[in-house]
């Protein structure tokens, strides 16, 4: 298999996270900006992700859509970049574990959040995720004391769950918590992370602009 990496997004996306790991990876890949409208609902790009929606990947002939399951497959693809335990090592559960929990639990709480719903209290046994006083506590009990969320090093579920993190603490769909900022800040400092959010905001369209 070919490993010419295809990158479908937009900056203004959850394509941050998979830009990331893309840089984490260091391989070349190619950078597609799909724009929202019509062309993320083309026939051309629905034949890539039939939801319309960034980000996506086409590795060769693969392709993989949803941040977590790209995040997750490049872990697996390109694995001396270390970014994931590997099989049959006893950190690839708790890997596993966070990364979607990242995926179910945080994803859906900040979501609704944002969306000004509430799960009333006597609803939440119908929600994966209880009420996001739940999820903010557990991620918070995972973190204190620890650098990262698996064993003593950075892997794809930190930066996953990070990358939520700091996009929520930045737009107020999640509670900032020291433990939180400091967790951010730790890992956002990562020259990947840097480098990817340059490269993202180079394509942000100038202020005043027209879509």
């Amino acid at each position: 298999m070919t490993d010419d990496i295809v990158f479908y997004t937009n900056p203004m996306s959850r394509g941050r996270i998979v830009r990331w790991m893309l840089e984490e990876i260091g391989r070349p890949y190619e950078t597609r900006v799909v724009e929202y409208g019509p062309a993320m609902k083309s026939a051309e790009y629905l034949a890539i992700n039939p939801m319309g929606k960034v980000p996506a990947i086409r590795h060769g002939e693969i392709v993989v859509t949803e941040a977590a399951a790209i995040c997750a497959y490049l872990a697996d693809a390109f694995p001396e970049a270390e970014l994931a335990p590997p099989p049959g090592d006893r950190l690839r559960g708790p890997y596993y574990r966070w990364l979607f929990f990242g995926a179910g639990p945080i994803e859906a709480a900040a979501s609704n959040k944002a969306l000004g719903f509430e799960v009333p209290p006597d609803r939440r046994a119908m929600v994966g995720y209880g009420s996001l006083e739940d999820v903010l506590n557990t991620l918070e009990g995972a973190l204190t004391g620890r650098e990262y969320l698996v064993g003593d090093r950075f892997t794809a579920a930190d930066l996953y769950v990070g990358s939520q993190l700091w996009w929520g603490m930045q737009f107020g769909t999640l509670q900032k918590r020291p433990v939180f900022e400091t967790y951010v800040e730790r890992i956002k400092a990562r020259p990947a992370a840097k480098r990817a959010n340059a490269l993202d905001d180079a394509l942000m369209p100038a202020p005043g602009a027209q879509g």
